[in-house]
Protein backbone atom coordinates (compact mmCIF):
# COMPACT_ATOMS: atom_id res chain seq x y z
CA UNK A 1 0.00 0.00 0.00
CA UNK A 2 1.56 3.08 -0.82
CA UNK A 3 1.22 5.68 2.42
CA UNK A 4 3.63 7.47 4.47
CA UNK A 5 3.44 6.86 8.34
CA UNK A 6 5.09 8.47 11.25
CA UNK A 7 8.64 6.38 10.52
CA UNK A 8 8.77 8.39 7.02
CA UNK A 9 8.34 11.63 8.22
CA UNK A 10 10.46 14.02 11.09
CA UNK A 11 8.10 16.24 13.61
CA UNK A 12 10.18 17.14 15.72
CA UNK A 13 9.33 20.80 16.68
CA UNK A 14 6.44 20.58 14.17
CA UNK A 15 2.76 21.38 14.30
CA UNK A 16 1.66 18.27 13.43
CA UNK A 17 -2.36 18.12 12.93
CA UNK A 18 -3.23 14.42 14.04
CA UNK A 19 -7.07 13.74 13.38
CA UNK A 20 -8.99 11.22 15.90
CA UNK A 21 -11.84 9.70 16.35
CA UNK A 22 -13.16 11.27 19.43
CA UNK A 23 -16.95 9.96 19.64
CA UNK A 24 -16.71 8.10 22.15
CA UNK A 25 -20.21 6.93 23.80
CA UNK A 26 -21.55 9.10 26.67
CA UNK A 27 -24.28 8.28 29.16
CA UNK A 28 -24.65 11.20 32.00
CA UNK A 29 -21.80 13.01 30.97
CA UNK A 30 -19.32 10.04 31.44
CA UNK A 31 -17.20 7.64 28.90
CA UNK A 32 -18.90 4.32 28.67
CA UNK A 33 -16.08 2.56 26.11
CA UNK A 34 -12.94 4.97 26.03
CA UNK A 35 -11.40 2.53 23.21
CA UNK A 36 -11.58 5.50 20.57
CA UNK A 37 -9.14 7.53 22.91
CA UNK A 38 -6.47 4.43 23.92
CA UNK A 39 -6.30 3.76 20.12
CA UNK A 40 -4.80 7.82 19.44
CA UNK A 41 -2.15 6.84 22.60
CA UNK A 42 0.60 5.38 20.30
CA UNK A 43 0.38 8.13 18.31
CA UNK A 44 0.44 10.92 20.51
CA UNK A 45 2.72 8.69 22.40
CA UNK A 46 5.49 8.53 19.28
CA UNK A 47 4.77 12.40 18.14
CA UNK A 48 5.28 13.66 21.79
CA UNK A 49 8.92 11.79 22.40
CA UNK A 50 9.93 13.58 18.67
CA UNK A 51 9.22 17.28 20.33
CA UNK A 52 6.14 17.82 18.01
CA UNK A 53 3.61 20.09 19.11
CA UNK A 54 0.34 17.79 19.11
CA UNK A 55 -2.83 19.29 17.46
CA UNK A 56 -5.79 17.24 18.10
CA UNK A 57 -8.98 17.22 15.52
CA UNK A 58 -12.12 15.30 15.93
CA UNK A 59 -16.02 15.39 15.56
CA UNK A 60 -18.54 14.23 18.14
CA UNK A 61 -22.01 13.60 17.52
CA UNK A 62 -23.77 15.37 14.77
CA UNK A 63 -24.18 19.33 15.71
CA UNK A 64 -24.94 19.94 12.01
CA UNK A 65 -23.01 23.05 11.47
CA UNK A 66 -24.18 24.93 14.45
CA UNK A 67 -22.45 24.99 18.06
CA UNK A 68 -24.07 22.38 20.72
CA UNK A 69 -22.52 23.20 23.61
CA UNK A 70 -23.95 19.72 24.98
CA UNK A 71 -21.70 18.23 22.37
CA UNK A 72 -18.49 20.13 22.95
CA UNK A 73 -14.98 18.37 23.41
CA UNK A 74 -13.84 19.54 26.24
CA UNK A 75 -15.14 17.20 28.42
CA UNK A 76 -12.34 14.97 26.82
CA UNK A 77 -9.29 16.40 28.55
CA UNK A 78 -9.63 15.43 31.76
CA UNK A 79 -9.45 11.93 30.71
CA UNK A 80 -7.09 12.35 27.67
CA UNK A 81 -4.76 13.40 30.38
CA UNK A 82 -4.86 10.71 32.52
CA UNK A 83 -4.45 8.57 29.82
CA UNK A 84 -1.09 10.33 28.10
CA UNK A 85 -0.08 11.56 31.43
CA UNK A 86 0.54 14.82 30.37
CA UNK A 87 -1.46 18.28 30.52
CA UNK A 88 -3.92 18.27 27.85
CA UNK A 89 -4.74 21.89 26.35
CA UNK A 90 -8.32 23.05 25.16
CA UNK A 91 -8.86 25.07 21.95
CA UNK A 92 -12.97 27.17 22.11
CA UNK A 93 -12.69 26.84 18.66
CA UNK A 94 -11.31 24.58 15.89
CA UNK A 95 -10.10 27.55 13.92
CA UNK A 96 -9.62 31.16 14.07
CA UNK A 97 -8.42 32.89 16.92
CA UNK A 98 -9.40 30.89 19.46
CA UNK A 99 -7.16 28.30 17.87
CA UNK A 100 -4.56 30.14 16.90
CA UNK A 101 -3.87 31.39 20.36
CA UNK A 102 -3.79 28.02 22.12
CA UNK A 103 -1.37 26.61 19.63
CA UNK A 104 0.91 29.62 19.80
CA UNK A 105 1.15 28.63 23.78
CA UNK A 106 2.30 25.30 22.92
CA UNK A 107 5.79 23.70 23.62
CA UNK A 108 7.65 20.76 22.20
CA UNK A 109 5.59 17.27 23.38
CA UNK A 110 2.75 19.58 24.13
CA UNK A 111 -0.90 18.30 23.75
CA UNK A 112 -3.67 20.57 22.45
CA UNK A 113 -7.35 19.60 21.38
CA UNK A 114 -9.43 21.62 19.83
CA UNK A 115 -13.36 22.03 19.55
CA UNK A 116 -15.72 20.03 17.41
CA UNK A 117 -15.03 20.09 13.90
CA UNK A 118 -18.85 19.92 13.20
CA UNK A 119 -19.54 22.83 14.94
CA UNK A 120 -18.63 24.28 11.28
CA UNK A 121 -20.83 23.44 8.41
CA UNK A 122 -17.69 23.60 6.07
CA UNK A 123 -16.47 20.38 7.75
CA UNK A 124 -18.77 17.87 6.19
CA UNK A 125 -19.06 19.87 3.13
CA UNK A 126 -14.99 19.64 2.73
CA UNK A 127 -15.26 24.03 2.01
CA UNK A 128 -12.11 24.71 0.74
CA UNK A 129 -12.69 27.72 2.81
CA UNK A 130 -12.10 26.21 6.11
CA UNK A 131 -9.79 23.36 4.22
CA UNK A 132 -7.33 26.25 4.32
CA UNK A 133 -7.70 28.04 8.07
CA UNK A 134 -7.54 24.14 9.55
CA UNK A 135 -4.24 23.96 7.26
CA UNK A 136 -2.89 26.88 8.66
CA UNK A 137 -2.68 25.33 12.51
CA UNK A 138 -0.40 22.63 11.08
CA UNK A 139 3.00 21.88 9.30
CA UNK A 140 2.34 18.02 8.95
CA UNK A 141 -0.76 16.75 8.95
CA UNK A 142 -1.25 12.74 10.61
CA UNK A 143 -4.50 10.55 9.90
CA UNK A 144 -5.70 8.20 12.55
CA UNK A 145 -9.26 7.94 12.30
CA UNK A 146 -9.89 5.34 10.15
CA UNK A 147 -13.28 4.95 10.77
CA UNK A 148 -13.61 8.07 9.56
CA UNK A 149 -11.64 7.95 6.54
CA UNK A 150 -14.72 6.68 4.46
CA UNK A 151 -16.15 10.25 4.26
CA UNK A 152 -14.59 13.14 2.43
CA UNK A 153 -14.67 16.16 4.92
CA UNK A 154 -12.46 18.79 5.81
CA UNK A 155 -10.42 17.18 8.13
CA UNK A 156 -10.01 13.80 6.81
CA UNK A 157 -9.30 14.81 2.72
CA UNK A 158 -8.94 18.39 2.31
CA UNK A 159 -6.32 18.45 4.52
CA UNK A 160 -4.11 15.93 3.33
CA UNK A 161 -3.98 17.42 0.22
CA UNK A 162 -2.47 21.02 1.39
CA UNK A 163 -0.21 19.63 4.28
CA UNK A 164 2.73 16.44 3.85
CA UNK A 165 0.29 14.07 5.12
CA UNK A 166 1.03 10.56 6.73
CA UNK A 167 -0.81 7.67 8.11
CA UNK A 168 -0.70 7.21 12.32
CA UNK A 169 -0.21 3.97 14.33
CA UNK A 170 -3.86 3.34 14.17
CA UNK A 171 -4.54 4.20 10.95
CA UNK A 172 -1.42 2.24 9.84
CA UNK A 173 -2.30 -0.77 11.87
CA UNK A 174 -6.21 -1.08 10.65
CA UNK A 175 -4.71 -0.49 6.41
CA UNK A 176 -1.71 -3.16 6.78
CA UNK A 177 -4.29 -5.84 8.28
CA UNK A 178 -7.19 -5.19 5.81
CA UNK A 179 -4.64 -5.39 3.36
CA UNK A 180 -3.52 -9.12 4.45
CA UNK A 181 -6.74 -10.16 4.70
CA UNK A 182 -8.50 -8.92 1.39
CA UNK A 183 -5.33 -6.92 -0.53
CA UNK A 184 -2.45 -9.70 -1.02
CA UNK A 185 -3.98 -12.42 1.39
CA UNK A 186 -3.07 -16.03 1.75
CA UNK A 187 -5.42 -18.31 -0.01
CA UNK A 188 -7.57 -20.13 0.87
CA UNK A 189 -9.31 -16.51 1.72
CA UNK A 190 -13.15 -17.49 3.31
CA UNK A 191 -15.59 -14.59 4.31
CA UNK A 192 -18.62 -14.88 6.75
CA UNK A 193 -21.31 -12.17 6.35
CA UNK A 194 -24.58 -11.96 8.35
CA UNK A 195 -26.93 -9.40 9.42
CA UNK A 196 -30.49 -8.74 9.26
CA UNK A 197 -30.99 -7.89 5.94
CA UNK A 198 -29.60 -8.73 2.20
CA UNK A 199 -30.36 -5.03 0.93
CA UNK A 200 -27.57 -3.59 3.38
CA UNK A 201 -24.68 -5.65 2.35
CA UNK A 202 -25.53 -6.10 -1.90
CA UNK A 203 -21.87 -3.89 -2.84
CA UNK A 204 -20.60 -6.27 -0.29
CA UNK A 205 -21.66 -9.44 -1.36
CA UNK A 206 -20.96 -8.84 -4.96
CA UNK A 207 -17.66 -7.85 -4.17
CA UNK A 208 -16.49 -10.56 -2.10
CA UNK A 209 -17.52 -13.60 -4.14
CA UNK A 210 -15.20 -12.02 -6.71
CA UNK A 211 -12.46 -12.46 -4.34
CA UNK A 212 -13.07 -15.78 -1.83
CA UNK A 213 -12.96 -18.85 -2.12
CA UNK A 214 -15.84 -19.86 0.21
CA UNK A 215 -18.29 -17.34 1.39
CA UNK A 216 -20.43 -18.76 4.36
CA UNK A 217 -23.94 -16.50 4.59
CA UNK A 218 -25.89 -16.50 7.95
CA UNK A 219 -28.37 -14.09 9.93
CA UNK A 220 -31.71 -12.98 8.50
CA UNK A 221 -29.92 -12.01 5.28
CA UNK A 222 -29.72 -16.24 4.83
CA UNK A 223 -33.39 -16.63 4.67
CA UNK A 224 -33.68 -14.53 1.50
CA UNK A 225 -31.20 -17.48 0.36
CA UNK A 226 -33.12 -20.27 1.09
CA UNK A 227 -36.22 -18.53 0.12
CA UNK A 228 -34.62 -17.74 -3.29
CA UNK A 229 -33.29 -21.32 -3.73
CA UNK A 230 -37.35 -22.55 -2.92
CA UNK A 231 -37.31 -23.38 0.61
CA UNK A 232 -39.94 -22.51 3.08
CA UNK A 233 -38.80 -20.32 5.24
CA UNK A 234 -41.92 -19.77 7.98
CA UNK A 235 -42.55 -16.70 9.52
CA UNK A 236 -38.66 -15.86 9.18
CA UNK A 237 -37.58 -12.57 8.51
CA UNK A 238 -36.84 -12.27 4.46
CA UNK A 239 -36.84 -9.90 1.68
CA UNK A 240 -38.46 -11.82 -0.75
CA UNK A 241 -38.65 -9.21 -3.08
CA UNK A 242 -34.70 -9.31 -3.41
CA UNK A 243 -34.89 -13.70 -4.24
CA UNK A 244 -33.97 -12.56 -7.78
CA UNK A 245 -31.26 -10.76 -6.79
CA UNK A 246 -30.15 -13.49 -4.27
CA UNK A 247 -30.07 -15.72 -7.14
CA UNK A 248 -28.09 -13.79 -9.32
CA UNK A 249 -25.12 -13.45 -6.67
CA UNK A 250 -25.25 -17.01 -6.50
CA UNK A 251 -24.46 -17.20 -10.18
CA UNK A 252 -22.17 -15.07 -9.73
CA UNK A 253 -20.57 -16.71 -6.98
CA UNK A 254 -20.81 -20.27 -9.25
CA UNK A 255 -19.12 -18.49 -12.02
CA UNK A 256 -16.08 -17.14 -10.30
CA UNK A 257 -15.49 -20.55 -8.47
CA UNK A 258 -16.71 -18.75 -4.85
CA UNK A 259 -18.42 -21.39 -2.81
CA UNK A 260 -20.92 -20.45 -0.45
CA UNK A 261 -22.62 -21.94 2.53
CA UNK A 262 -25.99 -21.51 3.69
CA UNK A 263 -27.51 -23.55 6.07
CA UNK A 264 -28.62 -27.20 5.16
CA UNK A 265 -30.62 -27.29 9.24
CA UNK A 266 -31.94 -24.43 11.14
CA UNK A 267 -32.91 -23.80 15.07
CA UNK A 268 -36.45 -22.56 15.22
CA UNK A 269 -38.63 -21.19 17.51
CA UNK A 270 -42.42 -19.57 17.72
CA UNK A 271 -40.67 -16.08 19.60
CA UNK A 272 -37.84 -14.49 20.12
CA UNK A 273 -36.89 -14.83 24.02
CA UNK A 274 -34.12 -16.05 26.24
CA UNK A 275 -34.53 -19.82 26.02
CA UNK A 276 -37.78 -19.72 24.19
CA UNK A 277 -38.81 -23.29 23.31
CA UNK A 278 -36.94 -24.13 20.12
CA UNK A 279 -36.16 -27.30 18.18
CA UNK A 280 -33.73 -27.95 15.38
CA UNK A 281 -35.15 -28.49 11.75
CA UNK A 282 -34.03 -29.55 7.91
CA UNK A 283 -35.18 -27.06 5.67
CA UNK A 284 -38.13 -28.34 4.80
CA UNK A 285 -39.38 -29.36 8.31
CA UNK A 286 -39.70 -25.32 9.28
CA UNK A 287 -43.61 -24.71 10.15
CA UNK A 288 -45.41 -21.43 9.08
CA UNK A 289 -45.44 -19.85 12.24
CA UNK A 290 -41.77 -20.92 13.06
CA UNK A 291 -38.88 -18.69 12.06
CA UNK A 292 -35.15 -19.18 11.96
CA UNK A 293 -32.95 -17.60 14.51
CA UNK A 294 -29.69 -19.43 14.04
CA UNK A 295 -27.73 -22.33 12.13
CA UNK A 296 -28.44 -25.45 12.98
CA UNK A 297 -24.98 -28.10 14.05
CA UNK A 298 -24.72 -29.71 10.79
CA UNK A 299 -24.99 -26.03 9.24
CA UNK A 300 -22.32 -24.61 11.95
CA UNK A 301 -20.11 -27.95 11.65
CA UNK A 302 -19.76 -27.28 7.90
CA UNK A 303 -18.76 -23.47 8.36
CA UNK A 304 -16.01 -24.62 11.42
CA UNK A 305 -14.86 -27.31 8.75
CA UNK A 306 -14.63 -24.36 6.42
CA UNK A 307 -12.58 -22.17 8.50
CA UNK A 308 -10.24 -25.00 9.58
CA UNK A 309 -9.72 -25.20 5.82
CA UNK A 310 -8.68 -21.71 4.96
CA UNK A 311 -5.59 -19.46 5.38
CA UNK A 312 -7.68 -16.14 6.04
CA UNK A 313 -10.73 -15.15 7.36
CA UNK A 314 -13.35 -12.35 7.12
CA UNK A 315 -15.93 -11.53 9.23
CA UNK A 316 -18.76 -9.06 9.53
CA UNK A 317 -21.58 -9.86 11.14
CA UNK A 318 -23.78 -13.04 12.92
CA UNK A 319 -24.59 -16.40 12.07
CA UNK A 320 -27.89 -16.14 14.47
CA UNK A 321 -29.30 -13.76 16.91
CA UNK A 322 -26.70 -13.91 19.24
CA UNK A 323 -27.77 -11.51 21.76
CA UNK A 324 -30.47 -13.58 22.59
CA UNK A 325 -29.51 -17.48 23.77
CA UNK A 326 -29.49 -20.29 22.78
CA UNK A 327 -29.38 -18.78 19.56
CA UNK A 328 -25.69 -17.31 20.05
CA UNK A 329 -24.34 -21.09 19.51
CA UNK A 330 -23.37 -20.63 16.01
CA UNK A 331 -22.02 -17.63 16.25
CA UNK A 332 -19.62 -18.47 19.13
CA UNK A 333 -18.69 -22.24 18.11
CA UNK A 334 -17.49 -20.14 14.77
CA UNK A 335 -15.56 -17.29 16.88
CA UNK A 336 -14.05 -19.62 18.90
CA UNK A 337 -13.03 -21.70 15.52
CA UNK A 338 -11.54 -18.63 14.04
CA UNK A 339 -9.60 -17.44 17.51
CA UNK A 340 -7.94 -21.09 17.86
CA UNK A 341 -6.26 -21.01 14.72
CA UNK A 342 -5.50 -17.60 14.93
CA UNK A 343 -4.28 -17.75 18.41
CA UNK A 344 -2.12 -20.95 16.41
CA UNK A 345 -0.91 -18.55 13.49
CA UNK A 346 -2.54 -20.87 11.62
CA UNK A 347 -5.28 -18.09 10.22
CA UNK A 348 -5.55 -14.85 9.49
CA UNK A 349 -8.78 -13.68 10.86
CA UNK A 350 -9.98 -10.16 10.77
CA UNK A 351 -12.86 -8.90 11.85
CA UNK A 352 -15.12 -5.75 11.48
CA UNK A 353 -18.66 -3.80 11.44
CA UNK A 354 -20.47 -2.79 15.45
CA UNK A 355 -22.39 -6.31 15.61
CA UNK A 356 -19.11 -8.64 14.88
CA UNK A 357 -17.04 -6.60 17.58
CA UNK A 358 -20.33 -7.42 19.80
CA UNK A 359 -20.61 -10.99 18.71
CA UNK A 360 -16.69 -11.59 19.04
CA UNK A 361 -17.05 -10.17 22.47
CA UNK A 362 -19.89 -12.13 23.24
CA UNK A 363 -18.02 -15.34 22.70
CA UNK A 364 -15.02 -13.55 24.80
CA UNK A 365 -12.42 -14.54 21.92
CA UNK A 366 -12.06 -10.84 20.30
CA UNK A 367 -8.24 -10.39 21.84
CA UNK A 368 -7.56 -14.03 19.97
CA UNK A 369 -8.47 -12.33 16.29
CA UNK A 370 -5.75 -11.07 14.41
CA UNK A 371 -7.46 -7.65 14.05
CA UNK A 372 -10.52 -6.60 15.11
CA UNK A 373 -12.04 -3.46 13.67
CA UNK A 374 -14.07 -0.97 15.33
CA UNK A 375 -14.24 1.33 12.36
CA UNK A 376 -18.44 0.06 11.50
CA UNK A 377 -18.89 2.15 8.08
CA UNK A 378 -15.53 2.44 6.56
CA UNK A 379 -14.55 -0.89 7.41
CA UNK A 380 -17.95 -2.08 5.84
CA UNK A 381 -16.99 -0.09 2.97
CA UNK A 382 -13.50 -1.32 2.51
CA UNK A 383 -14.85 -4.79 2.64
CA UNK A 384 -16.83 -3.71 -0.27
CA UNK A 385 -14.24 -2.33 -2.87
CA UNK A 386 -14.81 1.03 -2.37
CA UNK A 387 -12.44 3.64 -2.64
CA UNK A 388 -12.03 5.51 1.30
CA UNK A 389 -10.90 9.40 0.90
CA UNK A 390 -9.27 9.58 3.54
CA UNK A 391 -7.26 6.62 2.60
CA UNK A 392 -7.09 7.58 -1.03
CA UNK A 393 -5.25 11.26 -0.40
CA UNK A 394 -2.85 10.02 1.51
CA UNK A 395 -1.94 7.34 -1.32
CA UNK A 396 -1.65 10.45 -3.77
CA UNK A 397 0.95 12.03 -1.20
Amino acid sequence: MGFRTLDDVDPSGQRVLVRVDFNVPVEDGRITDDTRLRAALPTIRDLRAKSARVVLLSHFGRPKGERVESMSLKFLTEPLSKLIGAPVAFASDCIGKAAMDAELALGNGDVLLLENLRFHPGEEKNDPEFVRELAILGDLYVNDAFSAAHRAHASTEGVARILPACAGRAMQTELEHLEKALGSPERPVMGIVGGAKVSTKLDLLNNLVGKLQRLAIGGGMANTFLYAQGHGVGASLCEKELADTAREILETAKAKGCEIILPSDVIVAKELKSYADHRTVDLDGIAPDESIFDMGPRSVKRVLDAIAASRTLVWNGPLGVFEVPPFDKGTAAAARQAARLAKAGKLVAVGGGGDTVAALNMAGVAEDFTYVSTAGGAFLEWMEGKTLPGVAALEDQ
